[in-house]
C-alpha cells in the first residue's frame, strides 16, 4: 500500500496554555499516575487563544473526545485501499507481526455500517490495547469522527454560559463519557466514567473554509493533578505566553 493519506489536522485549545513548575518530590511520586514527562504541567488559563473566539459562538457544538488512537482510511468501490495511524502506513495484509488489533477495529466498524463505500474517513480506534482501555471493551472498535458528531454530542452544551469557570466545573464533575453511557445503558445506567475531553466543532466555519475544530481535555486544568503542588499557578495566567505547540 503506497498511498499516503493526509494526516488529521492538529487541534488546538480555545484557551491559552502555559507551563507551570510542580513540586519535584511530588513529580517523582505521581509522574506515572499522571503520565508526566518532566516536573511541570501545561495548563489552560482564563485567556482566549487568539483566533479561537468562534468557540464561544452559538454555532459551535461540543462532542466527546474518545481516548484511543487516530486512524484514517480510504475506500474505493467498497474496497479498503489505505490505512494510516497518523503518518504511519498500516498494511492490512501483513498478518504476522502486523497491527491485528487495528484491523479488528475496522472490521467491527464495517459490520456496524460505519465505513463508507468510497472516500477518506478519520476516526478513533479504541479498545484493550489503547490508553489502558478506559471504556472497558473486550474488543477493538474504530469510531469515525463524523459519527461522533452525530452520536456523541453534548446536547446540554447550549444551556450554559460559555466561560472558563463553567467549563472547568463541567469538566471536573459532570463531563461523563457519552460513548460509555450508551454502552452500559441496558446493563447499568449508574455506571459512568469521565470523558477524556471534548472536540469543539463549528460546521458553519467548515463550510467557509475556516478553522473549525478545537479541543479541550480534563488534564489541561489544574484540578486534574490532585495531590500535586503547582507552583505560581494563576487562573488568569502570567505575562509570558508559552508556545502552543510545546505539548500535544
Amino acid at each position: 500500500m503506497n498511498t499516503i493519506l493526509s494526516d488529521f489536522p492538529k487541534l488546538y485549545c480555545p484557551f491559552i496554555r502555559q507551563t507551570f513548575k510542580i513540586n519535584n518530590e511530588q513529580y517523582k511520586k505521581f509522574r506515572a499516575q499522571f503520565n508526566l514527562r518532566s516536573p511541570e504541567v501545561y495548563l489552560v488559563v482564563d485567556k482566549i487563544n487568539p483566533g479561537y473566539e468562534w468557540v464561544f459562538d452559538d454555532d459551535t457544538i461540543a462532542v466527546e473526545k474518545l481516548n484511543g488512537t487516530n486512524i484514517k482510511i480510504k475506500t474505493e468501490n467498497s474496497r479498503l485501499t489505505a490505512v494510516q495511524n497518523r503518518k504511519n502506513i498500516i498494511d492490512p495484509l501483513q498478518i504476522i507481526g502486523g497491527k491485528g488489533f487495528i484491523m479488528e477495529g475496522l472490521f467491527r466498524a464495517i459490520d456496524k455500517g460505519y465505513i463508507k463505500e468510497n472516500g477518506e474517513q478519520s476516526g478513533e480506534l479504541i479498545g484493550p490495547k489503547l490508553q489502558a482501555n478506559p471504556y472497558k471493551l473486550d474488543f477493538h472498535l474504530w469510531y469515525p469522527f463524523d459519527r461522533a458528531i452525530a452520536s456523541l454530542r453534548y446536547k446540554s452544551f447550549h444551556e450554559h454560559e460559555r466561560t472558563f469557570d463553567n467549563w472547568s466545573l463541567w469538566f471536573k464533575d459532570w463531563l461523563f463519557s457519552r460513548f460509555y453511557i450508551k454502552k452500559t445503558a441496558k446493563s447499568d445506567k449508574d455506571d459512568k466514567i469521565f470523558a477524556e475531553g471534548v472536540v469543539l466543532y463549528n460546521l458553519k466555519r467548515k463550510s467557509q473554509g475556516k478553522v473549525w475544530m478545537a479541543k479541550l481535555r480534563r488534564d489541561m486544568f489544574n484540578w486534574y493533578y490532585n495531590g500535586i503542588e503547582i507552583l505560581d499557578y494563576k487562573k488568569d495566567g502570567r505575562d509570558v505566553v508559552e508556545d502552543q505547540e510545546k505539548f500535544d
